[in-house]
């Protein structure tokens, strides 16, 4: 599958860090400071053309995660076949110091996943499974 992209500034490419890795890796196109608590969106400076019929799902890097709480708002984000904007990535920072993002740091990873459109149809009642409505914790957690 071939995956179009405008570079909109002087920027990394999304790449794959290994073959085989389901993710790509997306690169900061900005500098800035994320204070403990905030969220701010961060301009990867690419556009892209997605083939109608896949997504895009823009996910945590788990490094930044476990070492700096670093994470995304929205996870996963999703960039539609439609979307021809700039890719930006919702950072929050979870952690209890400020964290420097540089242009050209690896911020998130973009997976690229075959959707399936569904037709939806009104019924006035379901079928019965053996889990019915239990959720939310409903099968323990042990």
């Amino acid at each position: 599958m071939k995956i179009l992209m405008q570079k909109v500034e002087d920027v990394k490419l999304p790449s794959y860090a290994h073959p085989g890795d389901a993710g790509m890796d997306l690169f900061s196109a900005e500098s800035l400071v994320l204070k403990p608590g905030e969220r701010k969106v961060v301009s990867t400076g690419i556009k892209m053309a997605i083939p109608e019929g896949y997504e895009s799902q823009i996910r945590p890097k788990s490094g930044l995660a476990a070492k700096h709480g670093i994470s995304i708002v929205n996870t996963p984000g999703t960039i539609d076949a439609g979307y021809r904007g700039v890719v930006g990535v919702i950072l929050i920072n979870h952690g209890n110091e400020d964290f420097a993002v540089e242009k050209d740091m690896k911020i998130a990873q973009m997976v690229i996943n075959k959707i399936e459109n569904a037709d939806i149809e009104e019924v006035n009642e379901l079928d019965g499974t053996s889990r019915g409505e239990g959720g939310f914790g409903s099968t323990g957690t042990h």
